[in-house]
């Protein structure tokens, strides 16, 4: 099953954030030999490092994700031939969309037939795609793909994404607390504060990928919706296309070897427990819903 790399690198980001946050403010209260005093003052921290590590792992989206897939940003001024083109179709897109900054654009070197939208705000996006995209799908196809994406930052998919991971954040913390504490009540005091301080950051690591599972429901949820902004943007025809492009291109490949992320799906739907971890809808269904919307 193909891994949607922009929703893993946020949420592998965001515990790395959370965790080193919340290990680091654990050594330096112990160190000092401080603690917080009264549960609504320690919910209210929580809440403050859940929600900081969220929109700190959104900071950093662009970078991470230009250092990690290698994203080459197109410069407007010396942009030529291919390059022009898709800087002018995805500029056209975010006029379309009334975005108030145009998003930078990239290309990063790949076979997977692939693209994404990044960034904090509307007005510091980044839409990039993959070199096999670009070899292998149409204009038309290619702007439906487009379209897609700039639906995203034009819906506020990243920061309404933020704001339920940070609320999911907090929890995670507040209940590792809860129970760390109430397991680790029970253990001879000497022993009690690294049994304590063990079972936080393990229940931590637990509880956010669960977590996870609550944040792709709403995931998927932002996707249908950024095919239908996609479909107003493009043109339904275009954004059919391309996810129909899509299916045609993983007829083509060994299911058990390769599946491809175009829009960052997987080319097979998951099956049992592991659909819940699925950031996108199967395609079949979006393919679907977006045939029968009124667009």
């Amino acid at each position: 099953m193909a891994i949607a790399k922009r929703i893993f690198l946020f949420v592998i980001v965001n515990i790395l954030v959370l965790l080193t946050v919340s290990i680091t403010f654990s050594l330096v209260m112990n160190a000092l030999g401080l603690q917080l005093s009264g549960q609504q003052a320690i919910f209210a921290f929580y809440a403050f490092l859940g929600m900081g590590g969220a929109f700190i792992s959104l900071g950093l989206s662009r970078i991470m994700a230009k250092t990690m897939m290698g994203v080459k940003v197109i410069d407007p001024q010396n942009a030529s031939g291919a390059e022009r083109e898709l800087l002018t179709l995805v500029h056209e897109l975010a006029r379309k969309a009334q975005l108030p900054k145009m998003p930078e654009v990239g290309i990063y070197q790949s076979p997977e037939v692939n693209a994404f939208a990044t960034g904090p705000t509307k007005s510091r996006s980044l839409v990039a795609v993959s070199s096999g995209l670009l070899d292998r799908m149409n204009r038309d196809e290619v702007e439906g793909v487009l379209g897609h994406e700039v639906a995203h930052i034009a819906n506020g998919d990243m920061v309404t994404m933020t704001l339920i991971q940070g609320v999911i954040n907090t929890l995670v913390l507040i209940v590792a607390r809860l129970i760390a504490v109430a397991v680790s009540s029970n253990v001879d005091e000497r022993a009690r504060p690294s049994v304590q301080f063990g079972l936080y950051i393990v229940l931590q690591i637990v509880l956010s990928l669960l977590g996870s599972i609550v944040v792709n429901f709403f995931s998927r949820a932002r996707e249908y919706r950024a095919d239908a902004g996609g479909a107003r943007l493009a043109g339904k025809d275009k954004m059919l296309a391309s996810l129909k492009a899509l299916g045609s291109v993983y007829g083509h490949v060994d299911r058990d070897h390769e599946s491809l992320a175009a829009l960052k799906i997987s080319g097979r739907p998951a099956k049992s427990f592991a659909a819940l971890f699925a950031t996108h809808p199967p395609l079949a269904e979006r393919i679907r819903a977006l045939e029968s919307a009124r667009i």
